[in-house]
């Protein structure tokens, strides 16, 4: 699947070094990615594409962390 092929891709991207503009496209390719798999999963019900979009949600929570900063208080 084409789709696979690029969540693997998108996991072992490295995010060090990355611009803001960097970080937004970053995570907007997470959700779209993670949006296909779950169609894909509704219908399959396959445990292998729960963890791939597990790891994504992970993935795409530290970036968008590092987007929103540290709250204040």
């Amino acid at each position: 699947m084409e789709l696979l092929e690029r969540a693997q891709e998108f996991e072992t991207r490295k995010m060090s070094n990355m611009s803001t503009s960097d970080r937004v496209e970053a995570s907007r390719e997470a959700k779209d990615l993670i949006l296909s798999i779950n169609e894909i999963y509704k219908e399959t019900k396959d445990e292998n594409l729960m963890d791939v979009m597990k790891r994504l949600t992970v993935k795409k929570k530290k970036i968008e962390k590092r987007l929103n900063g540290v709250p204040l208080v």
